[in-house]
């Protein structure tokens, strides 16, 4: 029990040493996310810029205009020149140019029957209203041509006096508001334990064994078992304090907060840990030299990063690649993160990632006791 605590008081003291080692696994990642979050994380509403030309110049045509004014996400200016404002749209300042022809009003009128407001079921034509878009801007272009499309249809309905036979009777319900910054959090938890572990671990051990400390550690009367349990112990205090610190930074500067259980966190925070340990120990194991660890441990970690819900969720991936996705232990380790802390998930709706982590960690020292040498 003495050389346990003796070999964990001195791992922390080594992390506690390197200047780099802090830097990298408790300074990086919370600066990461400062700067993710305050360019992603806010609720910045989406706006699209244009342009409106009215070459009709009547009651309706304005009534078109102040329709399409009011609503919040355009915002659009009224122009003359349509050559000038397709210009400006071919250099990207604006996403729109709408143009209101002239007989836009002469076309409701001939659709109106005798009586004003009533349809006349003998006229079928209708009036284009041309709508100039940058196709290089396909996401701001495509949010415009969805909103304006309700919005003419409505004015239409109301300078015809058409009254709908179905109508639709929305109901709201409560949901829960979520924007980026509660996506990242739990995802650059998830990173700081598989780069701590997983590359840590690998980087740390095959030093020593180069160095020849597992070789004198061995010769002493040191079991495995008690400096593996050290390794475990120290590294789960090092991911507790990067969880209280990330956490901790979320809530003051982004007002993130855990709506779940904070054991339910804690256990999985410390399930993660084990298993990218114990795959950091394969690492360690294969590689012949310390040069050689961090490649292979970066080869394996890095790619995770982009496919594991870090900062992507994994839903929005290629459907051939989601069920390869769901076979790495990160996948499984930010969903659980990120339902516990968002949805405030329980340990009953997240059983199959606990069962996954757990089965991973099982084969993992498995297969590091297997690979891993003292010398």
């Amino acid at each position: 029990m003495k050389a346990y605590i003796q070999l964990t008081l001195a791992q922390l003291r080594l992390f506690g040493r390197n200047k780099q080692v802090l830097f990298w696994t408790l300074l990086f990642p919370v600066f990461f996310m400062v700067m993710l979050g305050a360019f992603l994380g806010k609720d910045t509403p989406v706006t699209v810029s244009g342009a409106v030309i009215d070459q009709d110049r009547t009651a309706s045509s304005q009534a078109l205009i102040h329709a399409l004014e009011d609503h919040p996400v355009l915002q659009l200016k009224a122009a003359q020149d349509l050559d000038a404002e397709v210009e400006v749209l071919k250099r990207g300042d604006h996403q729109l140019v709408i143009v209101i022809p002239q007989g836009f009003a002469k076309h409701l009128e001939a659709r109106t029957g005798p009586a004003a407001g009533t349809p006349n079921p003998e006229s079928r034509t209708s009036t284009a209203i041309k709508v100039y878009y940058d196709e290089t801007n396909a996401a701001a272009s495509q949010i415009g041509l969805q909103l304006i499309t309700p919005i003419v249809d409505g004015i239409d309905k109301q300078l015809s006096g058409y009254v709908p036979a179905i109508k639709i009777e929305p109901e709201g319900v409560q949901s829960l508001k979520l924007r980026y910054i509660d996506f990242l959090v739990p995802g650059i938890l998830a990173m700081m334990i598989m780069s701590n572990n997983l590359n840590g671990v690998a980087a740390q051990i095959s030093s020593w064994r180069e160095r020849g400390v597992l070789r004198r550690m061995q010769s002493t009367t040191l079991h495995a078992s008690t400096f593996i349990a050290a390794q475990i112990t120290a590294r789960l205090i090092l991911n507790g304090l990067q969880a209280v610190i990330v956490l901790l930074v979320g809530y003051l500067f982004f007002g993130t907060q855990v709506n779940g259980s904070w054991l339910t966190l804690l256990f999985f925070i410390i399930l993660g840990t084990l298993a990218f340990m114990a795959t950091g120990f394969i690492v360690a194991g294969l590689a012949k030299t310390p040069e050689s660890a961090g490649p292979i441990a970066g080869f394996i970690s890095f790619p995770m990063l982009f496919v594991g819900g870090v900062f992507f969720p994994i839903k929005n991936m290629p459907e051939f690649l989601q069920p390869l996705v769901k076979l790495i232990p990160i996948s499984h380790l930010t969903t659980a993160l990120r339902q516990v802390m968002n949805v405030g998930a329980t340990m009953g709706t997240m059983w199959v990632e606990a069962v996954f982590l757990g089965a991973w960690l099982v084969l993992a020292f498995i297969a590091a006791s297997l690979t891993f040498k003292w010398e």
